[in-house]
Order: structure tokens, then sequence, then C-alpha cells
């Protein structure tokens, strides 16, 4: 099996919307989003919002995580993977399950009960610094970036 071409992974609870395709996917180049989410991958209707916000001339494919870890590495070398996922606690899932991490940017999310604000668009519970620890432990790069064009902030900002 080959190593699928992934190009960068993020955390967006948002998923696919303009900033993911526009920004994101114009710097990357992906002609492949895949959305590894459990929820999305049932929902025909949340599909068809985000193929609405996907780039022109880019695929999308929404699976569910179980199904990402089965399929990835059947990738064609010729898809550039843009993958996202919703929360690093499906993130850590993928790369325990196989799937080729290297570098994870945590872009969104959200403030809610029980979280803390830790950097301009991430907000933190302890079930994610857990997450985070244990990707971080298996080689995976965090980069807190909310769109390429903004500074990276600290990865330490993180386990405070």
């Amino acid at each position: 099996m080959g190593e699928p071409n992934i190009l960068l992974t993020r955390i967006d609870n948002r998923l696919i919307h303009g900033q993911v395709a526009t920004q994101w996917n114009g710097t990357l180049g992906a002609n492949l989003i895949l959305v590894a989410n459990d929820k999305v991958a049932k929902d025909k209707v949340r599909q068809g919002l985000m193929d609405m916000a996907a780039p022109a001339g880019v695929q999308t494919r929404y699976f569910s995580i179980q199904k990402t870890i089965e399929i990835i590495h059947k990738a064609s070398p010729r898809q550039k993977i843009f993958m996202v996922v919703e929360n690093p606690q499906d993130a850590l899932k993928l790369a325990e399950g196989g799937v080729p991490i290297k570098k994870l940017n945590i872009g969104n999310m959200h403030m809610s009960e029980g979280k803390r604000q830790v950097a301009t668009t991430v907000a933190v519970d302890e079930a994610d610094v857990d997450a985070f620890k244990k990707l971080k432990e298996m080689g995976v790069q965090l980069v807190i970036q909310r769109v390429p064009t903004t500074p990276v902030e600290d990865e330490k900002k993180l386990f405070q």
C-alpha cells in the first residue's frame, strides 16, 4: 500500500466553508477535500451545503472516521488530499488507525461550555488537551493557524 498524498490535515469545527475552500485550498493546491466525520458521512444535506463552498474543480469526499482509516491507503498518488476533521479526538483516532498525519493545522475550535480560549480561534477542554498530547507523542507537528496569511501561534498555548 502506498502512502496517501495528504498535503495537510486541519481541525475546523465548521469543516468545509469559505476560509477552507478559498484560502487554505488555494495555498495547498489540493484536488480533493476529504471530510472525515461520522455525522457528516451520513448527512447528505450538510454534504450538499459543503459542496457549494468547495472550490470549482476540487472533489469532495465525506467519510466516517473508520472508513477513512480503511481506505486512505488506497488513494491514488495523483490525489492531493486536504483532510478536514472536526476535533482533535477525530484526528487522534485517524492517526492511531494508521492514517499518516504528519502536520495538524489547528484552525477553528469554537468556545463552548467547559472550554477555555487558548488562541485566537481555539478553545480547548481537557479531552482536547489529552488528544493533542497523544498526537504530539506520536510525532505529529501541531500548528495553530487560522488562515495561511495569519501568523502561526505558539503550540504551547494548547497545553496551558
